[in-house]
């Protein structure tokens, strides 16, 4: 039975290839700074942009440290009653991947430390959670997260919830999208008529949601809407009528009106494919009103089943500092009646929907704004 319970993100953090910390990662994004870096160590033969974090940490360290800091941050004693979410599409491969090359064996490999939950059990070694559970769903994983957060709070499950998208870079994507011929060689250019491909990314991002407000810049999770068009493994729907179906879910479940939401930000990958769907589905679903659209993955690259939980918390920066977020490198925009926006803007920012589409038709919107509540 749905409660009026209402699920608020209290707290966040992210680390990628855009910044060390949120905060850098908003001004990475509205000084346009380039983020994205060339490699040739990857695929091949082929050198390829992608997006790595600049950090002398190892990942797993640079996790705990996120997650530590959210934490601390939180008024939370401890979190004996916090649900631990995971969204991931990689999982612990990257650490496998380490072993095999070092051995060149699958011998000495941890069975615990590969699959989707081995993030849940390293993070267990350091915290105490009440439960945890985790998505994969391919580039939808923590927007999925972030959708059942909000389930759940809203129902009165649980009272906190810690989302965690996370993705390292790993040989096994890198040269897997390679195979689908999508990445590009240089940094991408969502929207772009153009443009090349996507950046593979790794990116680490945490948020603690609650049921009750912290203060005036606590954000709610107001909407999430989800479609399974099952097109094709992975191509979107050409027309975008499964994502145009997410984002208007995602209208309906907030209850608002559609013309309040400010800014989109767009899953925009940078892939020919993508790019064309999801404008065809912001078209259909905004006919009449016009919000701004970017695609920051242009500063972060595309971070995978963390891409959710990082454009999640660039939504939130976004309606906390009433900035709109610009794309980068778009000079010859594919359509003219879409409101992109190359530069920062500063204005009334109310309502922000973020995109998260996957391969299979797996797709999820969700719709976030600044509490209201006395």
């Amino acid at each position: 039975m749905i409660t009026n319970k209402k699920a608020y993100i209290n707290s966040f953090e992210a680390v990628s290839c855009a910044g060390l910390d949120s905060q850098q990662l908003f001004a990475s994004i509205c000084e346009k700074k380039d983020c994205i870096s060339i490699d040739n160590s990857y695929v091949q033969d082929r050198s390829v942009a992608i997006g790595k974090i600049d950090s002398k940490l190892p990942f797993n360290d640079l996790l705990t440290k996120t997650v530590n800091k959210v934490l601390t941050n939180s008024n939370l004693e401890n979190y004996n009653n916090t649900l631990l979410i995971i969204g991931s599409s990689v999982g612990g491969m990257n650490e496998t991947e380490k072993v095999f090359f070092k051995d060149s064996s699958y011998e000495n490999i941890d069975y615990k430390k590969h699959p989707i939950d081995a993030i849940a059990y390293h993070l267990k070694q350091d915290f105490t959670f009440y439960d945890d559970i985790s998505f994969s769903t391919a580039c939808t994983s923590s927007a999925n997260a972030l959708g059942y957060a909000k389930e759940v709070i809203n129902k009165g499950i649980y009272k906190n919830v810690l989302v965690v998208g996370v993705d390292a870079l790993s040989y096994t994507t890198v040269c897997g999208f390679s195979a689908l011929s999508v990445l590009s060689s240089k940094p991408c250019t969502p929207f772009e008529k153009n443009r090349e491909g996507m950046n593979v990314a790794e990116a680490i991002a945490v948020l603690l949601i609650q049921d009750e407000k912290e203060d005036s810049k606590s954000v709610e999770i107001c909407g999430a809407g989800y479609s399974s068009d099952g097109h094709h493994m992975t191509q979107p729907h050409p027309e975008g009528l499964g994502a145009a179906k997410a984002m208007q879910n995602a209208i309906n479940d907030a209850k608002i009106n559609k013309e309040k939401i400010s800014y989109i930000n767009a899953h925009g990958t940078g892939t020919m494919a993508n790019d064309s769907s999801e404008l065809n589905a912001i078209s259909l679903v905004f006919d009449t009103s016009k919000p701004y659209v970017s695609s920051t993955k242009s500063f972060t690259g595309h971070t995978l089943g963390a891409a959710g939980a990082i454009e999640a918390v660039i939504a939130c920066m976004s309606l906390q500092k009433q900035i709109i977020p610009p794309s980068k490198n778009i000079k010859d925009v594919e359509r003219e009646d879409i409101s992109f926006t190359n530069e920062p803007l500063k204005q009334e920012v109310s309502y922000v929907l973020s995109n998260s589409f996957a391969f299979g038709g797996n797709n999820t919107s969700i719709l976030l704004g600044l509490s209201n509540d006395n």
